[in-house]
């Protein structure tokens, strides 16, 4: 598949747009489970500045957004004694692209179908610039990650584990 150097506009673009936020565009090829890591290889990125975006629930099931670097899986505990309930997990792919309205693998935090609290993990803050997804598969943008925090409220946490 031909790689385009322009992706057509996603919900996510256009928030960012709207907001008058500037972002650099970065399409991939995308790969079925690549993940953050493929990503970051083919763009030549470190893997630690490539964020994913992780759709994950409550006890309650109760949506919310994880923000984690590329290479870091999330510690659910931590995660979960910070914001204040009894536990966090992933959800199933079907409920995470009906909660985002995005496809995974193309989730964004920007322009999610339904409003749901954002966490970031901190050292993702300290990072001058993060690749993050742009809301398609294979599509990500180059943001400041205080974007986050601006636009979308993201509260920051402390729940990186050693990843991949």
């Amino acid at each position: 598949m031909a790689r385009k150097d322009h992706v057509s506009e996603t919900p996510a673009t256009a928030l960012l747009r709207a907001n008058r936020v500037a972002f650099t565009e970065h399409p991939y090829e995308w790969l079925e489970h690549g993940g953050a890591t493929h990503s970051a290889e083919v763009l030549g990125w470190d893997p630690f500045a490539v964020v994913k975006t992780l759709v994950m629930e409550d006890q309650d099931a109760r949506p919310l957004l994880v923000l984690m670097h590329g290479n870091r899986k999330v510690s659910t505990k931590n995660l979960a004694r910070q914001i204040g309930v009894k536990s966090v997990a992933p959800c199933k792919p079907e409920t995470a692209n009906r909660h985002s309205g995005y496809l995974v693998g193309g989730t964004s935090p920007f322009g999610t179908r339904r409003q749901m609290p954002v966490f970031i993990e901190e050292s993702i803050l300290a990072l001058p610039r993060i690749l993050i997804n742009g809301g398609r598969r294979g599509y990500l943008v180059g943001i400041d990650p205080q974007v986050c925090v601006e636009l979308l409220g993201a509260r920051p946490v402390q729940c990186a584990l050693p990843g991949d």
